[in-house]
């Protein structure tokens, strides 16, 4: 019986060059799994995560989030030094992960063809706003803005009222989710090939706008094929009824996604209204979409009546996909998310006299029955600078003291 939790990435050495969201992310996942991901911040500020909703303390619950089961070292990649001790630590590693504007490696002399001769097999991963090749390349650009170039933000809100945004960065992640794949998908290319993999082969460029794109589903199809023009249903899904959010008599809201033609009967005859689950114009999803709106009044006026609690009873009992919308205290009172262990807890240092028990959601895919358990969270800035030196470099205390001028938190390499 295996002893250790599983990690199907150990062995496998990532230097990330990544800040805010997207590369971060893609460094957390292959952490997850048990890649060795160090991350490099710059001096003084690293990266500047650490201050993005920061209510207490130096760190942001956000960054410690993102950065799970990583190392941080600072090094200046302003500096020869610091670019010197880049491609030292390339010499070392796998992968090399990054989210710079398309152009700023190169302009510091860590393009691909410095980082292949530094080690011809290392995997370069590569985020960016559009790309790095096509005439839109070298424009900036964060999430918001490719998750509006992507599809995205026209289909988010009500028609009557201008695209919001959803509540968190998405099209970082989903990016970062992207480039994760490509670079095991690169490392499993190189483990069973007999040759060397050639360097284009080896750089996997994620483009944000292109990642969000991409799980678009049929949008261009559908306006290819047919002309249809998505607009923004609120909380409906196009052409999908009856799926939405009802009231409930606690004032609360809940979640039903009844447009199965299979469910919907059982739905209907759930709410009391039979004559709905055996009108004939209702048997399949086009019908009810044309009829969404006498649907939804329907749903709402049963939902109305009853607790969040009761309505959800009801309809599990019935079979009908339903659930709670819940707050960030739901999830961590929840039985299910519990008992997969994917709220684990970590003493941290909130800016309080005392150290606070915090939650951090916890790794996904599930491999067995549970989560695999979190070994750190967040690094403070430039904490393994020394041990990253000694331990991957094998650099003496003095040889490390002369990159990093002598620092002991080594802030200005």
């Amino acid at each position: 019986m295996r002893n250790e939790p599983v990690r199907p990435l150990a062995g496998i050495r990532v230097l990330e060059l990544g800040n805010y969201i997207a590369a971060p992310t893609a460094g957390r996942m292959l952490a997850d799994f048990g890649a060795e991901v160090i991350k490099v911040e710059r001096p003084v500020t690293g990266d500047e995560l650490r201050r993005w909703r920061l209510y207490g303390g130096e760190t942001s619950m956000l960054y410690r989030t993102v950065n799970r089961n990583k190392k941080s070292i600072v090094v200046d990649l302003k500096t020869e030094v610091g670019r010197a001790l880049i491609l030292d630590l390339v010499r070392e590693c796998d992968v090399l992960l990054e989210n710079f504007r398309p152009g700023t490696l190169e302009k510091w002399g860590l393009g691909p063809e410095a980082l292949q001769e530094a080690n011809p097999d290392v995997v370069i991963t590569r985020i960016s706003a559009y790309g790095q090749t096509g005439p839109q390349a070298a424009r900036p650009g964060f999430a918001a803005v490719a998750e509006a170039v992507g599809g995205l933000r026209e289909l988010i809100g009500d028609p009557d009222r201008p695209p919001v945004r959803t509540g968190v960065s998405i099209g970082d992640s989903i990016a970062g989710i992207y480039a994760a794949f490509g670079t095991v998908m690169a490392l499993f290319q190189r483990a069973r090939s007999a040759t060397p993999i050639p360097l284009p082969e080896r750089i996997i460029d994620v483009a944000l706008n292109e990642s969000i794109l991409s799980v678009m589903e049929s949008l261009v199809p559908d306006y290819l094929a047919y002309g249809v023009r998505r607009e923004r249903v609120g909380g409906r899904m196009e052409g999908i009824a009856p799926s939405n959010a009802y009231p409930c008599s606690d004032g609360t809201s809940i979640i039903i996604a009844g447009n199965g033609d299979a469910i919907f009967g059982r739905y209907m005859e759930t709410i009391g209204r039979p004559d709905l689950a055996t009108d004939p114009e209702l048997r399949d999803n086009a019908g009810r979409w044309a009829r969404r709106d006498e649907l939804d009044a329907a749903i709402a006026d049963w939902t109305s009546r009853h607790t969040r609690a009761e309505a959800l009873r009801l309809l599990d009992a019935a079979g009908v996909p339903s659930g709670p919308i819940y707050t960030a205290a739901d999830i961590c009172a929840d039985e299910q998310y519990a008992a997969r262990n994917m709220i684990q807890r970590f003493e941290v240092d909130t800016g309080a006299d005392e150290p606070a028990t915090v939650g951090f959601p916890g790794i996904v895919p599930v491999i067995g029955e549970a989560s695999l358990p979190i070994r750190t969270i967040g690094p403070d800035l430039g904490e393994h600078t020394r041990e990253v030196l000694a331990t991957v470099l094998r650099l003496t205390d003095d040889e490390i003291d002369a990159v990093t001028g002598a620092s002991e938190t080594g802030v200005t390499v």
